[in-house]
């Protein structure tokens, strides 16, 4: 028993199947790291959008609690993700530290006025929708101003829209690569064997029966490659993290979740799909034509 488990590994963990799994590993995290890039950048846009944001002035003649109430109403609104008042005082000591002068002691006067910074969820970070904000905000006569920047926020939700397609493409397109190396790797694999495979149809071995093996040994070898891959882009995603503890705003768990998931998917999914491609090639073919290939 001890014999035909150790054969039985030994057949398995061969060097075909180790070169064939270091082969279908590379191109498995070139898969990774292409989901991981696509799903990133819209982490990434969207962590952008909500860190654009823009000022509401109040009017001077205002009061602090009324301000204070009128922060609280907006907070309730579905487009504000957070909100923060600065006053008079506070608007002034932040110039003051940023210009290194006092405007008060020459103008006599505090010329800064009161303002609630809003930074809104992402799918309202647009100029058409924060038009139609500032025509709702607008309504409340204390309010003097709305200010942001329409350029920035075209800009950025432009190149946004750019990147998404150039990823989407690349994906597209590495995706078919993938797919062409592996089968080329499995392929050559199961050339060698192309005499056993007529073999064992001539003892009267039905298709399946002849598959099973080949399917099952290309089967493990992309689950071993994806779990390489997968450890390889885990373990980089937590240096990356450690390094810039931001970054876990853009690579959370559930992105390594779903990359580590669609690795192991795509790693199982290819190398079946082409070892059984490629055996029903050598299954349909006669004796004379092996020779000849």
């Amino acid at each position: 028993m001890g014999n035909k488990n150790r054969h039985k590994s030994t057949s398995l963990f061969d060097m075909q199947f180790i070169t064939s799994s270091i082969s279908t590993t590379l191109v498995l995290l070139l898969l990774g790291l292409v989901v991981f890039f696509v799903l990133t950048a819209h982490n990434l846009s969207v962590y952008v959008r909500e860190n654009i944001s823009f000022s509401i002035l109040i009017s001077d003649d205002m009061k602090e609690k009324d301000i204070l109430k009128l922060q609280k109403k907006l907070n309730k609104e579905d487009f504000v993700k957070e909100s923060e008042y600065i006053s008079k005082k506070q608007a002034l000591k932040e110039q003051t530290e940023a210009m290194g002068t006092d405007p008060e002691e020459f103008l006599g006067y505090n010329p800064f006025t009161a303002s609630i910074e809003i930074k809104l969820h992402s799918e309202y970070a647009n100029s058409d929708s924060i038009a139609k904000i500032e025509k709702i905000i607008k309504k409340n006569s204390n309010i003097q101003d709305v200010l942001y920047r329409k350029e920035l926020i075209d800009s950025v939700n432009e190149n946004i829209r750019n990147i998404s397609l150039v990823l989407l493409a690349l994906a597209v397109v590495l995706t078919f690569i993938s797919f062409a190396l592996i089968n080329n790797t499995i392929r050559l694999a199961i050339y060698s064997k192309r005499f056993l495979i007529h073999t064992m149809k001539l003892v009267g071995a039905s298709w399946g029966f002849i598959r099973r093996p080949f399917l099952r040994k290309n089967v493990w070898s992309g689950v071993f490659a994806a779990i390489i891959a997968d450890a390889m882009l885990m373990g980089t995603a937590c240096w990356a993290v450690m390094y810039e503890p931001e970054l876990i705003q853009i690579i959370t768990p559930e992105v390594m979740l779903i990359v580590c998931g669609s690795v192991l998917a795509f790693g199982i999914i290819i190398t079946w799909l082409c070892a059984c491609i490629s055996i029903n090639k050598y299954l349909r073919m006669k004796a004379n034509t092996l020779y000849y290939i």
